[in-house]
């Protein structure tokens, strides 16, 4: 292991692989912030990729996994999905054990373990990004959330039980020298099941100023508040408790919701009553969300299960004011620049409303506090907690 590299200020050797696509939409938006930050900084980054779906930094070498002559494979070209993800994991593999030589090594879920299992025989720091809490936990979670709203099975969803997933995720948590969590809710979920506080590397996620822009400091706004629920519209995300909430709360009664986000199947029919309110609107999957968060005061999202939500990033950037609970994984403080209730806590996210609704200086306070963060919230800041969690792990 070459402790030098953790000096302070030096470059590190990244072998970054993430067997998905890079750039795209979800978790490809995160891995595309983390590499992009850590290139600025001057990290020497090997990115291994099934295929990329924005521009490669300069000074960054990739190889993709899953593409030819810049078009991206399907999985059935290489047998199917599981053929595919452990292709990408031999390939990193071989990378990590040929001529070049490496610092760390930066994982990401699925197409992991043989590349981890050949760091930790090298004596290369192995990390497992985690972007989600411990997938046993998060299991439970959607599953009893579906009994409980009396929705369909939906096989193939990221969060339907899948017992090889797990075992396969399980297997790749043991063989991480690091497993990176990006908030103290996911953290939790792994101390619950037994986890050394040691192998939990801490860090955050962060938002691209490019995708939202700085805007002038809010003012105070006439009208109701307006409140907005951005993100995929399933249980696991919420929705149902913003609604309940929504429907209990003053705010409602001269304010307005805006849901921007797809509906898994018979979510949106369990909701139909409390979507049908006045003043709520679904506007569906909207691309630029820079004005959606612009025009908003609140951003809801009283998830039950998450990593670290993007968005969340993005709404503080543009002063809306993230109203979550404490497992949306929002990098704010509590009352400074942000409100957070207990999970399926709907009496608090109601408070948290009528609080604001009737207290427009509190509200502006809030919107200011959390757009005075925006440089603190950006990639870059994100990259320079991991590229400490990489130096201390080295060193």
């Amino acid at each position: 292991m070459n402790s030098g590299a953790a000096d302070e200020g030096r470059p590190l050797r990244v072998l970054y692989s993430f067997p998905h696509t890079w750039g795209a939409p979800g978790i490809g938006t995160t891995a595309y912030g983390q590499v992009t930050a850590l290139a600025r900084q001057g990290h020497e980054i090997t990115l291994v990729t099934t295929a990329t779906a924005r521009p490669v930094p300069p000074g960054v070498r990739v190889v993709r996994t899953l593409s030819a002559g810049g078009l991206r494979l399907p999985h059935r070209a290489l047998g199917g999905v599981e053929r595919a993800l452990a292709y990408h994991d031999a390939v990193a593999t071989a990378l990590l054990l040929g001529r070049r030589r490496y610092d760390v090594v930066h994982t990401w879920p699925l197409g992991a373990l043989r590349t981890l299992r050949a760091a930790r025989d090298k004596g290369v720091v192995g990390f497992r990004e985690v972007p989600n809490c411990h997938t046993e936990h998060a299991y439970a979670v959607v599953a009893r959330l579906g009994e409980e709203l009396h929705l369909p099975a939906q096989p193939g969803h990221s969060h339907a039980y899948d017992e090889r997933r797990l075992r396969r995720e399980e297997r790749e948590y043991a063989a991480a020298a690091r497993l990176l969590v990006p908030s103290p809710f996911v953290e939790q979920t792994f101390l619950d099941r037994g986890f050394a506080p040691a192998v939990l590397a801490r860090h955050r996620y962060g938002f691209d100023p490019a995708r939202v822009p700085a805007t002038p400091p809010r003012g105070r706004r006439e009208g109701g508040l307006r409140a907005l629920f951005l993100g995929r519209c399933e249980p696991r995300k919420g929705l149902h408790v913003a609604l309940a909430a929504w429907r209990a709360s003053q705010a409602s009664r001269a304010g307005s919701l805006t849901i921007a986000g797809g509906f898994v199947p018979g979510y949106a029919e369990a909701l139909a009553v409390d979507l049908a309110q006045p003043g709520v609107r679904a506007v569906g999957v909207v691309g630029d969300v820079s004005g959606l968060l612009a025009d908003a005061d609140v951003l809801l999202l009283p998830s039950y299960e998450e990593g670290s939500a993007l968005v969340t990033y993005e709404a503080q950037a543009a002063g809306a004011v993230p109203l979550v609970s404490a497992a949306a994984g929002a990098y704010l403080e509590h009352g400074v620049s942000g409100l957070v209730h207990e999970v399926g806590d709907v009496g608090g996210l109601t408070g948290h409303l009528d609080l604001l609704h009737a207290d427009r200086g509190r509200l502006l306070e809030l919107a200011q506090a959390a757009q005075r963060r925006r440089d603190d919230l950006t990639w870059d800041a994100a990259a320079d907690v991991l590229a400490r969690r990489y130096g201390e792990a080295v060193g």
